[in-house]
């Protein structure tokens, strides 16, 4: 039977003299109280386990975490969930009491880091990219023989070219995969290439993915079905008026969901009333901030949450504290479909509204492509298909049955 907690737990033992600073940790990252001494709590069994096995806090391996979590699961559900001692190993690990976990690296993996490093030093790409092309270099190279070394000595354009066959013909992947594919793919082949592990260049025969530019049309929303989507927030609550701004600056400014994660506090000049935006491409742009979007903002930045360090206009709602993600400002927008019960879309839809209302307003390309940051006005282009005012005066009248018999 599991002993009534008291309100402060005691840890003694091995792991007693880390408690003060674990506690102080947690704190400062936005746990509640109660969930300070839920963790202590924890941190007490563990403690008098390792006392029991006579462990020393330095031996608090993974593998040792594990083995207690197996042990307390059988008599204590409720206390070795499978990430309940995550955040007091991070502690641990963090003032250098417990070893960090060493990571297997096969050869590939290491081809992989220095891959990454490659790109986001010497191409410089943002995040998000990195962690594409890393995921297709991660495809190809698993694909092939050890060593690793004598096998991308030994690469040829035929290897290349079944790689990318059998890839893109999984009917479940469409051409945007197959696009990522071949780039990321074309990509890695000029690194392995400049860093001598492939003898020859082999880019050039990555296979073209066949697509038509401007081919598609971009589908904007009603405007009945966004402002349901907003209204659907409880502004009244913290998490609302988060949300709120969110979807403000998703549907009157068009940015995108990254761009929204990575706005901090000092990205927003009050005075001037603009914002610094954060692109696509490490580009940087200054976008004018409309007064009920600012509202939305200053409202949201409004909570007692917002105790802790982060400069981040958006946070996470429970700790530990932190901005939000671009998948999560994404889950913003679906949660907000469900509760106005409407289609759930991504953001990118979106901004595909703001770009089609702009130009139903009389709004020319040349003014939409800076609102949108667009680097190069044919990205912009794709939106004149949708003016059906301006390509009717183009449309030659069709022919009437038997006309000129």
């Amino acid at each position: 039977m599991v002993r009534e907690r008291p309100s402060v737990a005691r840890v003694l033992g091995p792991l007693g003299p880390y408690a003060s600073g674990f506690r102080s940790w947690l704190a400062q990252r936005g746990y509640r109280p109660s969930s300070v001494e839920t963790q202590a709590f924890l941190m007490g069994h563990l403690s008098r386990w390792m006392t029991e096995r006579g462990f020393e806090p330095s031996a608090l391996t993974s593998e040792v975490a594990e083995r207690y979590q197996q042990v307390r699961r059988q008599s204590h559900s409720s206390l070795s969930g499978s990430r309940g001692l995550e955040q007091l190993l991070a502690y641990l690990r963090g003032v250098g009491v417990v070893p960090a976990p060493a990571a297997p690296r096969s050869p590939a993996e290491a081809v992989i880091t220095a891959y990454r490093e490659y790109l986001a030093r010497e191409r410089g790409l943002v995040e998000g990219s990195v962690v594409l092309r890393a995921r297709v270099a991660r495809l190809f190279l698993g694909e092939m023989s050890d060593p690793i070394e004598a096998a991308l000595a030994q690469l040829r354009p035929g290897d290349v070219t079944r790689f990318v066959v059998a890839q893109c013909g999984d009917a479940r992947r469409g051409t945007a995969w197959a696009s990522t594919l071949v780039s990321g793919l074309r990509s890695l082949l000029v690194f392995l290439h400049v860093t001598g592990r492939v003898p020859v260049p082999l880019a050039a025969a990555v296979p073209s993915v066949a697509g038509w530019r401007l081919s598609s049309l971009p589908r904007g929303l009603d405007r009945d079905h966004v402002d349901r989507i907003i209204s659907s927030c409880d502004r009244h609550a913290a998490v609302g008026r988060r949300d709120y701004a969110i979807l403000m600056l998703l549907s009157r400014l068009g940015l995108r969901a990254c761009e929204i994660a990575a706005l901090t506090l000092d990205d927003v000049d009050w005075r001037a009333g603009e914002l610094t935006i954060h692109g696509k491409g490490a580009q940087i742009d200054r976008l004018p901030l409309p007064r009920e979007v600012g509202q939305a903002v200053v409202a949201s930045l409004r909570d007692p949450r917002r105790a802790g360090e982060c400069r981040a206009v958006f946070v996470r709602t429970f700790a530990p504290d932190g901005a939000l993600s671009a998948k999560a400002i994404g889950s913003v927008l679906r949660d907000a479909c469900d509760r106005a019960r409407v289609p759930r879309v991504g953001t990118h839809r979106l901004r595909h509204t703001v770009a089609t209302e702009l130009l139903a307003a009389g709004a020319p390309l040349t003014e939409i492509a800076p609102i949108l940051r667009h680097t190069n006005l044919s990205s912009t282009a794709i939106y004149a298909k949708v003016d059906r005012t301006a390509l009717r005066a183009l449309a030659r009248p069709w022919p009437l049955a038997g006309a000129g018999t």
